[in-house]
């Protein structure tokens, strides 16, 4: 029997699963590293050789243009959208939806294609005054279409759906209370959303947004299959030639893997910017 006054000796758990697991997932680590860097397939001097090329560095420009002026259309499409769907308006409701329902669920990589032959469904693009016969703009389809504006449309119209979801459920995270008191203080809906409603919903948005634009960045891609002169379609360019295809893809997953690196590193500082009120209150609690 163990005296009262006598202290207990604490004993750790030994958590012998956690170690094994963990050296099985080294061994199977080691062993794919090994494989890999031993095929004579990767050729790290064709990889070094490719990284710095100035069609990369050009299609590494490309891919980061797409991805900024994808995410800002989408991320204005998408706001418009959102505030569009928590309307009391049924028609702009319905619009919007349609809209998320469609570009949601047809894939990125056909609505790229559709944008890229939209030549051949609509041969010209006329705009012109309602109700008169003055053009405002009349040009062919093909010769609006060019260079990176189908993959901006494409992406923007795709991202437009995303963000409206994301805007939406960052607006309806927002006690109605607030847009209640900014109501009683005399501001417009207009003015209450943009003041009050949007500055405390990017709390909530600026995760899933940020992880949006990494998945921007990534599915640039995707815009190779219409020529859209980003990464990919450099190093796709330059292993039709020469046949050096897993040397150029890995120069591509190098300058993907840091990008994406450095948006990660950005979106920490924005979500720890947007999340600091929440922290506060977190240590007072």
């Amino acid at each position: 029997m163990t005296s009262p006054n006598r202290p207990l000796k604490a004993v750790p758990v030994r958590h012998y699963g956690r170690w094994a697991a963990a050296a099985a997932v080294l061994a199977l680590a080691y062993l794919y590293a090994t494989t890999v860097l031993a095929s004579p397939n990767l050729e790290p001097a064709t990889i070094g050789r490719y990284l710095f090329k100035d069609y990369v560095l050009d299609g590494v420009r490309t891919t980061l243009l797409l991805t900024a002026l994808s995410m800002a259309f989408g991320i204005a499409g998408g706001i418009l959208l959102a505030v569009m769907r928590l309307s009391a308006n049924p028609v702009l409701r319905v619009v919007a939806a349609a809209f998320v329902w469609f570009f949601r669920g047809t894939p990125l990589l056909v609505q790229i294609v559709f944008f890229g032959f939209l030549g051949a469904l609509i041969p010209r693009l006329t705009i012109t005054v309602p109700f008169t016969d003055l053009v405002v703009f009349d040009q062919p389809t093909n010769a609006v279409m060019i260079g990176i504006v189908p993959a901006v449309l494409a992406l923007s119209f795709n991202e437009m759906a995303y963000a409206a979801e994301i805007v939406r459920a960052g607006i309806l995270a927002v006690d109605p209370g607030q847009t209640e008191a900014a109501y009683a203080l005399g501001m417009t809906p207009a003015l209450s959303m943009r003041r009050i409603v949007l500055p405390q919903a990017m709390r909530v948005i600026a995760p899933p947004m940020g992880n949006e634009v990494i998945t921007m960045l990534k599915s640039t891609s995707l815009v190779s299959v219409i020529a859209g002169r980003d990464l990919m379609t450099a190093v796709q360019t330059v292993y039709a030639e020469n046949y050096k295809v897993i040397p150029l893809l890995c120069v591509a997953a190098i300058w993907y893997l840091a990008l994406v690196s450095a948006l990660s590193v950005l979106q920490y500082f924005i979500e720890r910017r947007f999340g600091r009120g929440q922290r506060a209150v977190g240590g007072v609690r």
